[in-house]
């Protein structure tokens, strides 16, 4: 017998022998200690993961240099990560994991609207604002004027939702993406009335590059992908009885719609911005220049358990 090598009973290597591995073996070696010793949930997520990863890696016959470029890779976006800043989101959305979790999280009876990505750039505790004021707050933007209903999926008006609003301003900035801005522009959170209808004053949407000046838009340089998000509003509505809807509304006839570099574009969320001459707004105010509006219902999902989900 080898010096150091401990044999089976008739000669041959133990299947539990940890010393001897190959490049196929490793993986139901390394699943067996996992599966050993984690909770059941954990156990199944990362046995999963590393059957895929070591199938993925077999697949391509990845070099040990590939593997430390991918390693240097996620290293760069960890250190680009800040407060107001998460490249992880970023490249979980540009690989479209976002929306595909996403997708398969929030599946709704037919007639609710549809869920889409989440984004970086949302803000807990939005001032609050009141129906119909201007939230733009200094953004820059051309005046736009957004309002409709937020119903039940029976057509219930939904009253009191809390509705949080964000968007990008015509430069393609969010707020807090400058450097020492201190509140809150083209962002704030409102309540539905009794009717289940809101409304309120911002500014045009505009389609953006998502920050690609760091190892995320590396990766989509390399990849030959382009950075832009069509032009889009984001909403998070809550309320009692029913699901939470985090979406977007998109502008129709923006160039990126059937290229968004985070794969968040969905049929039933585009909408048309409608331009006006200068004159009269929806508010009663006369305005000196073009502005648009922006007409778009919301239906919200029942949980279950509510009444309203007999309707579903």
């Amino acid at each position: 017998m080898e010096q150091g090598i401990a044999l089976s009973p008739s000669g041959a290597h133990s299947q539990h022998d940890t010393r001897y591995v190959d490049e196929f073996s490793i993986t139901e070696l390394v699943n067996r200690q996992i599966a050993a010793t984690a909770p059941q949930r954990l156990a199944d997520i990362v046995t999963a993961l590393t059957r895929h990863l070591h199938d993925f890696a077999r697949e391509v016959r990845l070099s040990e240099n590939e593997l430390m470029a991918a390693i240097q890779f996620l290293t760069q976006v960890g250190q680009t990560c800040n407060d107001k800043r998460q490249e992880f989101i970023l490249l979980s959305d540009v690989l479209g994991l976002s929306m595909l979790v996403t997708a398969q999280n929030n599946r709704k009876p037919q007639g609710c609207t549809e869920s889409t990505v989440f984004g970086p750039f949302h803000v807990e505790n939005s001032p609050e604002h009141a129906m119909g004021d201007d939230i733009a707050n200094g953004a820059p933007g051309e005046p736009c004027f957004v309002r409709g209903v937020v119903r039940g999926l029976g057509g219930e008006p939904v009253a009191n939702a809390r509705i949080e609003v964000w968007q990008a301003d015509e430069d393609g900035f969010y707020d807090v993406q400058y450097d020492g801005m201190d509140q809150a522009r083209a962002r704030a959170t409102l309540r539905t009335g009794p009717d289940g209808a809101y409304r309120f004053r911002s500014i045009l949407a505009s389609s953006y590059p998502i920050p690609h000046d760091g190892p995320v838009g590396k990766l989509l340089a390399a990849l030959g992908r382009h950075p832009w998000r069509p032009a889009h509003l984001h909403f998070l509505i809550k309320a009692e009885g029913y699901e939470t809807l985090i979406t977007h509304v998109f502008r129709n006839g923006d160039h990126y719609l059937d290229s968004d570099a985070v794969f968040g574009v969905r049929q039933s969320l585009i909408a048309d911005w409608v331009r006006h001459p200068a004159g009269p707004g929806p508010d009663g105010r006369l305005l000196t220049a073009p502005f648009y509006t922006l007409d778009f219902d919301f239906a919200l999902n029942p949980l279950p358990g509510d009444p309203c989900t007999a309707r579903t």
